[in-house]
C-alpha cells in the first residue's frame, strides 16, 4: 500500500510539473516600452530573462520616448491587455493608478516573501496609500566626477568617498586657476541644491526649503571665487555639462551616474583623453557619507493582463538582482544595489579601475529627486522659476526661499 501510495503520489507530482511546463511553454510576455529597438538593457534584459525561462518569449511594443505618456495611457484607457507598462514617469503611475489600469502587487510580493531591501527604500516612490503598483529596475543616483589629471598636476589629492561639502569647496578653490575650474555646476536646480533630499528627511514635496539656503550659499561662494564658471554665462552659451567636462579644464562635476557611459564613449572615440574617476558626492555632517538622490524607471502590471502570475515573475526578476546584473552589463545603473551589481558595472570596458570608483557604486542611501505627489508637477514648476531668480542674482537666496516656501504653500492649501 505505501509503495502504491509513493508512486501516486510521484505521478501527481510529475503531472503537476508537466502542467506548469505547459502552461509556461509558448507563452508571450508582451512588454510596452519605449525606444525598444535601441536601448541596450532592454535587449539585454529580454535575453537574460528568457534564458532563465525557457519556453517564455518577451515582446516589445515600441512606442517613441517623446510620446510614451500619451501613447500608453490612450493604449491603457482603450482596454490594451499588453501584460507589463514601462513607468517612465511618476505622473504616469499616478494617473495609471487612479485610473484602475495597474495592478496592485502587495499580495504578490507576500506570497512570494520577495526582497525589497536592495532598493535602499526607493520603491516607496511607487506605492500608494501603502500598495505597492511597480517595482524600480533603473535608478541613476548622483555621484561626483573628476579629472585626475588635474589633481595629479596641481599634487593634490584625489576626492574621496567620505568628504564634507565644506571639503569639497576647499578642494574646488585649489584645483581653480590658469584657465581650470575647480568644479562645474549645470544649471539645472538638482546640480545645484537637491543635495538636500540626501538626508532622508527632506523631500522637494514637502512645502519647506529652508535648507536649500545652504547649498545656494555653496554655489554663490564657489562663483564669487572663480571656482566654477558663473550660471549666467553656462546659461547664455547653452552649455552642456558634458562639453564642459570634456574639455578638460574642470576638476570636478556633481553629475548622474548616466554620465558614466558618456565619458566611455568620449575617451574611446578621443573626445577626450584625460584620466578620470567617479566617487559619492560630498555630504553634510550629519549626513552618512555615500548618500545620495536620484530618479527611477519601473514596471507595472496591467490590470487587463491575462498571464499576472507570469507577469510578476518577470517584474521581480527584472528589478532584484538577477535582471540588475543583465542591466548592468551594458553599463546602465540598476535599481537594486549590492556589491554583485557593483562588480557587473566595474568590469564595463573603460569604467575606472581604482578601488574609490567602484566604492562608489554601493551608495549608503538614494533620495528621491522629486517623489510622486498629485503636486509634483506644479511644485517643480514653482522651484524652476524661483531657482533661477536666485542663480542670476535677481533675488537674494532669503528672498527666493520665502518664495518657494509661500507659492508652495499656497499650492497645498
Amino acid at each position: 500500500m505505501k509503495k502504491a501510495l509513493a508512486l501516486i503520489l510521484a505521478a501527481i507530482m510529475l503531472l503537476c510539473t508537466a502542467s506548469f511546463a505547459m502552461a509556461e511553454e509558448g507563452q508571450t510576455l508582451t512588454v510596452v516600452a519605449w525606444d525598444a529597438g535601441t536601448t541596450p538593457y532592454l535587449v539585454a534584459q529580454k535575453e537574460a530573462f528568457e534564458a532563465a525561462h525557457p519556453g517564455v518569449t518577451i515582446e516589445y511594443i515600441d512606442v517613441a520616448s517623446q510620446d510614451y505618456a500619451v501613447k500608453s495611457t490612450t493604449m491603457l484607457a482603450g482596454g490594451d491587455s499588453s501584460d507589463i507598462y514601462m513607468v517612465k514617469e511618476i505622473t504616469d503611475l499616478l494617473n495609471w493608478q487612479e485610473a484602475g489600469y495597474e495592478e496592485p502587487l502587495n499580495s504578490y510580493i507576500e506570497a512570494s516573501s520577495y526582497d525589497m531591501s536592495g532598493f535602499l527604500g526607493m520603491e516607496q516612490n511607487y506605492a500608494v496609500g501603502g500598495e505597492q503598483y511597480a517595482l524600480p529596475f533603473r535608478s541613476d543616483f548622483w555621484v561626483l566626477f573628476y579629472n585626475k589629471d588635474l589633481f595629479d598636476a596641481a599634487g593634490v589629492e584625489y576626492p574621496t568617498n567620505d568628504m564634507t561639502w565644506e571639503q569639497y569647496a576647499e578642494l574646488a578653490k585649489k584645483l581653480t586657476g590658469d584657465g581650470n575650474y575647480g568644479t562645474h555646476y549645470h544649471t539645472w536646480l538638482s546640480a545645484v541644491v537637491n543635495w538636500a533630499v540626501c538626508d532622508g528627511v527632506n523631500t522637494l514635496i514637502d512645502g519647506d526649503y529652508n535648507d536649500l539656503a545652504y547649498f545656494y550659499q555653496l554655489y554663490q561662494d564657489l562663483e564669487d571665487a572663480g571656482a566654477c564658471m558663473p550660471y549666467d554665462e553656462v546659461k547664455a552659451a547653452g552649455l552642456h555639462y558634458s562639453a564642459a567636462f570634456e574639455n578638460g579644464n574642470i576638476a570636478m562635476l556633481p553629475m548622474g551616474y548616466w554620465f558614466v557611459s558618456t565619458m566611455i564613449g568620449a575617451i574611446k572615440d578621443g573626445t577626450c583623453s584625460f584620466n578620470w574617476g567617479i566617487v559619492a558626492v560630498p555630504h553634510k555632517e550629519d549626513v552618512a557619507a555615500g548618500s545620495s538622490f536620484g530618479n527611477l524607471t519601473g514596471a507595472m502590471i496591467n490590470a487587463k493582463s491575462e498571464h499576472k502570475d507570469l507577469a510578476w515573475e518577470y517584474i521581480s526578476w527584472l528589478a532584484g538582482e538577477e535582471g540588475a546584473l543583465a542591466t548592468a552589463s551594458t553599463g546602465t545603473r540598476p535599481a537594486w544595489v549590492s556589491e554583485a551589481v557593483a562588480e557587473a558595472m566595474a568590469s564595463a570596458e573603460g569604467f575606472p579601475t581604482d578601488d574609490a570608483s567602484k566604492a562608489a557604486l554601493v551608495p549608503a542611501y538614494v533620495g528621491i529627486e522629486m517623489p510622486a505627489s498629485e503636486h509634483s508637477s506644479e511644485i517643480s514648476t514653482i522651484l524652476n522659476e524661483e531657482h533661477t531668480l536666485i542663480m542670476t542674482r535677481e533675488n537674494t537666496i532669503e528672498e527666493g526661499i520665502e518664495a518657494m516656501n509661500e507659492r508652495v504653500a499656497e499650492l497645498l492649501g
